[in-house]
């Protein structure tokens, strides 16, 4: 690790998988990563930290939710030219996003950014975070509908359809200008999605963004969208559909 160090200055995310199979003293990347801060009196900006894409996601979130420079060479491989890493510290984040969203938000034009990546799970993972964050600052997610937009018609990828629903939903429930412009996205996902093994979790989301401070005109259209379902479905779907027309038109 040593040599690793002197010669690259970096600190790998494999090194935790060590320690979580009961290899070595301490934990690897904090120790690695602070004795590489501590040289010459480098900043974290200075070191280029280097996760292995074998490493358990897990415990690398675990140790970026207490080290800035983990965290902001995670978001910082999002934009990395290979696949493999970029779809690793997605995951990573997508982890942190789960317990500690707030420390993720001055990071978003990064996350955003990567939902022009090519791979899907970089997409996805990305979106799940935004889906955890734009609550926060709304304003900064603005742009991520275009990328999200791109997302929801992936032909090959419907966790990443999936994904995109949820965000948008998540963005759209904030205000009634944001409902209107996801709404026609929303809409013609719904219509395009019906079939789909993922389209009972699409309408999870928008039965959270029919709950939520959604425009009249909205409201009014979504309500309608769902007529046929509330009418002519059954089971889940007949229930949801229903449960989405009674948020919009209050009763």
């Amino acid at each position: 690790m040593a040599a690793t160090e002197d010669l690259t200055k970096t600190a790998t995310a494999k090194a935790v998988t060590k320690k979580a199979a009961g290899h070595g003293e301490g934990h690897p990347v904090r120790k690695a990563a602070k004795r590489t801060h501590a040289k010459a009196g480098a900043s974290a900006r200075d070191q280029q930290i280097v996760f292995d894409p074998s490493a358990d996601r897990s415990l690398v979130a675990e140790q970026a939710r207490e080290n800035p420079a983990i965290l902001t060479a995670l978001v910082e491989n999002l934009s990395k030219e290979a696949r493999r890493v970029r779809q690793f510290s997605a995951a990573a984040l997508g982890v942190v996003s789960e317990s500690d969203p707030e420390i993720l938000v001055g990071h978003i034009g990064h996350i955003v950014d990567a939902l022009h990546r090519p791979e899907a799970q970089t997409r996805w993972e990305s979106l799940d975070v935004l889906t955890r964050i734009v609550s926060y600052d709304p304003a900064s997610c603005d742009d991520a509908v275009v990328g999200a937009e791109g997302s929801l018609y992936d032909e090959e990828s419907g966790t990443a359809r999936l994904a995109a629903v949820r965000f948008l939903c998540a963005y759209g429930t904030l205000d009634a200008k944001r409902s209107a412009r996801v709404w026609p996205l929303l809409d013609e996902a719904i219509q395009c999605y019906h079939g789909d093994p993922e389209f009972q979790d699409m309408l999870i989301s928008v039965i959270g963004f029919a709950g939520g401070r959604i425009s009249k005109e909205v409201r009014a259209s979504l309500a309608g969208r769902m007529g046929f379902d509330a009418t002519n479905g059954k089971g889940v779907l007949k229930r949801r559909a229903t449960q989405i027309i009674e948020l919009c038109t209050g009763h």
